[in-house]
C-alpha cells in the first residue's frame, strides 16, 4: 500500500467536517470527487465522498 501524505488545510476542514480528528488520517488518494485517507495508527481506511 501506498505512503500516506499530510492533509492540506482544505482536506483537513474536509475530514474535521466528516466527523474524523485530521490529526490521525494521512490523505492516500485525492480524486476529484473523493478523499481516500489512511489511520496513521491503526491503517485503516476511509472514503469521504465531497
Amino acid at each position: 500500500m501506498k505512503n500516506g501524505k499530510n492533509p492540506t488545510l482544505r482536506q483537513k476542514m474536509v475530514i474535521k467536517d466528516a466527523g474524523f480528528n485530521p490529526d490521525n488520517w494521512l490523505v492516500c488518494k485525492s480524486p476529484t470527487d473523493e478523499l481516500h485517507l489512511v489511520h496513521r495508527f491503526t491503517s485503516s481506511t476511509k472514503i469521504i465522498h465531497l
